[in-house]
């Protein structure tokens, strides 16, 4: 290989000379105990530190990367078969999938489930928290900053997830059964997708050619499957008692389906209705000639790519399963810090902060703040089954298809 050509592979890697020195990570506080967590690949960083940032604490120092070996490995196959050297200060984290919808009816989701150190999203994947539906006007206001609502995103999704469910059924059980040539994930996202959205009546005829395109497929795999009708009626209760609803239904579709054949199509349709909407207040303004110009290239240079500001999304912790992840970090942490009790000023953290002033202090004892916040984000639609189920102590954890509780987030007054 000549000279000029290794100069110029030096150029565009420079990570690859020899001579060149990289940055050292800093080192790690003497009052702190460095985790590492390894997610299934670059694009989940950013996911899996937004959520450990909730549990920041003077004892753990929590790091996020891909694997580190030489061959660069990435992909849930890769860190399941980690699970064996996993502890408490090797984290694996991977996207669900159905493992959680499985509930151990399958090899993988049993180890998957009963991995100690293992956290899934419950959510299919990273994907579907990003596209959550609560958060998706904000979405459209810090890509066009226009805050105008014209489009129910909710309702939307709500109606949306109404109408395939029954081929989420079909696709979520052919998988279950590892027969998923009954319904592939091709063919799933074929009659799923969105190909358009009109805006008016908050895309109700865009709602009617999808619920067209859905009972066709159904009724052929009715016909071609009449064999599979009951017992995927059975499976669909089960999917019930893990929090899976028809208005719920995109929470646990595939997730770049999601994102790329439904989301990004709405919020496309949606934002370029309002950069029209300020264009035109623009334009009907009193500004002219230069000052109009300006004005508009100010508005104009605002803009940010959509795709972008929907993976920077983190407007979706007030969803009930991101609220079952988090309690399942709660859990890891207790078990890793113990009761740890510390004087009531609640000493420092290794930058110097006061733990008082950063809500921490719970009866002299220092604990994460999200420790504190998780028994004021619990919303339980049955207190009756709750009641029962402390009262008796049977179970750790309080379970329905509407709440789910570790029973170390309940506090009784």
């Amino acid at each position: 290989m000549s000279r000029k050509f290794v100069d110029k592979l030096g150029r565009l890697n420079p990570f690859g000379s020899r001579c060149k020195e990289l940055p050292k990570a800093l080192p790690v506080h003497s009052s702190q105990r460095l985790v590492r967590v390894f997610v299934e690949g670059y694009e989940d960083v950013a996911f899996w530190r937004g959520v450990f940032d909730r549990f920041t604490n003077p004892y753990l120092r929590f790091e996020i990367s891909v694997p580190s070996r030489e061959d660069l490995p990435k992909g849930k196959k890769v860190l399941m078969g980690m699970i064996p050297r996993s502890s408490d200060e090797l984290i694996l984290c991977v996207d669900s999938d159905f493992d959680f919808l499985f509930a151990d009816r399958t090899e993988q989701s049993r180890e998957v489930n009963n991995a100690r150190y293992m956290f899934h999203t419950y959510a299919y994947a990273t994907e579907n928290y990003l596209c959550y539906a609560p958060s998706l006007h904000n979405v459209c206001v810090r890509a066009t900053k226009n805050d105008t609502r014209i489009f129910d995103f909710e309702r939307f999704m709500a109606d949306y997830s109404r109408i395939i469910y029954p081929l989420f059924l079909w696709y979520a059980y052919s998988a279950q059964q590892e027969s998923e040539h009954i319904f592939t994930l091709a063919d799933f996202r074929a009659s799923v997708r969105l190909n358009f959205l009109e805006i008016e009546h908050n895309g109700l005829r865009t709602l009617a050619w999808l619920r067209r395109n859905v009972a066709r497929r159904d009724q052929a795999l009715r016909e071609r499957h009449a064999e599979m009708i009951e017992p995927k009626r059975a499976f669909a209760e089960k999917l019930f008692r893990r929090g899976v609803t028809p208005e719920n239904t995109y929470l646990f579709m595939h997730g770049h389906t999601l994102m790329d054949n439904v989301v990004i199509v709405l919020l496309n349709t949606v934002c370029e209705k309002l950069r029209e909407l300020s264009i035109a207040k623009i334009t009907a303004s009193s500004k002219k000639g230069v000052a109009l110009k300006n004005e508009m290239s100010n508005y104009t240079n605002s803009l940010r790519s959509i795709r972008d500001v929907l993976l920077d999304n983190e407007n979706y912790t007030d969803c009930f399963l991101f609220r079952r992840l988090q309690c399942d970090i709660e859990r890891y942490l207790l078990s890793v810090l113990g009761e740890k009790r510390m004087p009531l000023t609640c000493g420092s953290f290794p930058d110097g902060r006061d733990g008082r002033a950063e809500g921490l202090c719970s009866g002299g004892r220092l604990l994460p703040a999200a420790f504190a916040a998780a028994a004021r984000q619990v919303v339980v639609h049955e207190p009756r089954g709750l009641q029962e189920g402390v009262a008796d102590r049977r179970s750790e954890e309080f379970e329905s298809s509407l709440f789910h509780v570790p029973a170390h987030c309940v506090r009784f007054g």
